[in-house]
């Protein structure tokens, strides 16, 4: 049987629905623009052709901007106006704090309105006429970086920007309002932490409780290479009198026991009780708590950077990015034999900051 390759090509034709035909050359490319997209036909918009239905969705940006703004004012009002601690009951959501809802409320709202202007804009009034365009080599050069100026300015004038007035300034005056919203909740940031963090609940003959049972700890209740999570015991009524948990995060705390002579060093004379040592849980480096105590070692990790503080020698850093010891808190008994506190951290707990010596 004699090949015919024609009939081969005819048959891939076939089965697959194309032409094997030899592809037309194509016509050169003008060079006074680009041309059309071969089989789009472009259809105008009605804003293209008629003056008044442009005229009408320039007014149509114009409000989602200028309702934009309203927004952003109203999140300023807000903001001053507006008690941080009152409560308002809302369907569905239940109670909730109104300052929150109703910042929210106004950022979300300016930045939606600002993106729905932005699209109807787009959708009605910039250049949609489709073109095609050779790819060219991506070496930038002279030519091509004057083309993509080029494009730049034509892109700027297809927009519209410069010749619709209204639509420009109620732009302007939109994004000149968006960054309040963000910038406003700075002054909510409070003082400055390094001061917060110097005084904590510890105070002298307060008593060390278990965390969450709030049960007293007697010395024998910790086995040498034992750890325990623990808290002032006043703890409590400050969170029910403050509902916030700040002072827990500044007042945790472990014990750990080891034994006396394994002691090297401590931050204070007697700090410890029968080998029985308390430091923060909060680590140094950026305030994780810290509860990954090595017996042999009496090295304590944090998880989240790997700092490591060597417990028997007053919790020096001995690995990690930490850059100070992790504070002691000096203890002793009270007359029933109950672990208590000697009084406050010497020095301030949590990360440390660049002020700090």
């Amino acid at each position: 049987m004699n090949y015919d390759e024609n009939e081969d090509k005819r048959a891939v034709d076939r089965l697959f629905g194309g032409t094997s035909e030899p592809a037309a050359t194509p016509d050169p490319i003008s060079h006074d623009g680009p041309a059309p997209a071969p089989g789009v036909v472009h259809i105008p918009r009605r804003t293209d052709i008629d003056p008044v239905a442009a005229k009408r969705a320039e007014r149509q940006v114009s409000m989602f901007f200028g309702f934009a703004m309203l927004a952003f004012i109203g999140f300023v009002v807000a903001f001053f106006a507006i008690p941080k601690d009152k409560i308002v009951f809302v369907p569905v959501i239940g109670n909730t704090n109104a300052s929150n809802l109703t910042l929210g409320l106004g950022l979300g709202l300016g930045a939606l309105l600002i993106g729905m202007g932005a699209i109807h804009w787009a959708k009605k009034l910039m250049s949609d006429v489709e073109l095609s365009q050779e790819r060219h080599d991506l070496a930038p050069d002279a030519a091509t970086r004057a083309e993509a100026i080029e494009a730049i300015s034509e892109g700027g004038a297809e927009s519209g920007l410069f010749q619709r007035k209204m639509l420009r300034r109620s732009l302007i005056g939109a994004m000149a309002l968006f960054p309040l919203p963000l910038i406003l909740p700075l002054l909510d940031l409070g003082p400055r932490p390094d001061g917060q963090m110097k005084h904590t609940l510890w105070a002298k003959d307060m008593p060390i409780v278990v965390d969450v049972t709030y049960q007293k700890i007697r010395p024998e209740d910790i086995p040498v290479g034992g750890l325990v999570d623990a808290v002032p015991a006043i703890l409590p009524t400050v969170e029910e009198t403050t509902h916030n948990l700040n002072e827990r995060a500044k007042s945790a705390i472990i014990l750990v026991r080891m034994k006396p002579s394994e002691i090297r060093a401590q931050q204070g004379p007697n700090w410890d009780y029968e080998g029985i040592l308390a430091y923060s849980k909060i680590c140094t480096h950026v305030g994780c708590p810290t509860s990954l105590y090595e017996q042999r070692t009496h090295h304590l990790l944090c998880p989240c950077h790997q700092s490591t503080f060597d417990l028997a020698d007053a919790g020096r850093v001995v690995f990690g990015p930490a850059a100070r010891r992790m504070p002691q808190l000096a203890i002793t008994v009270d007359s029933e034999g109950y672990l208590v506190a000697r009084g406050d951290f010497t020095q301030p707990v949590g990360p440390s900051f660049w002020e700090r010596t």
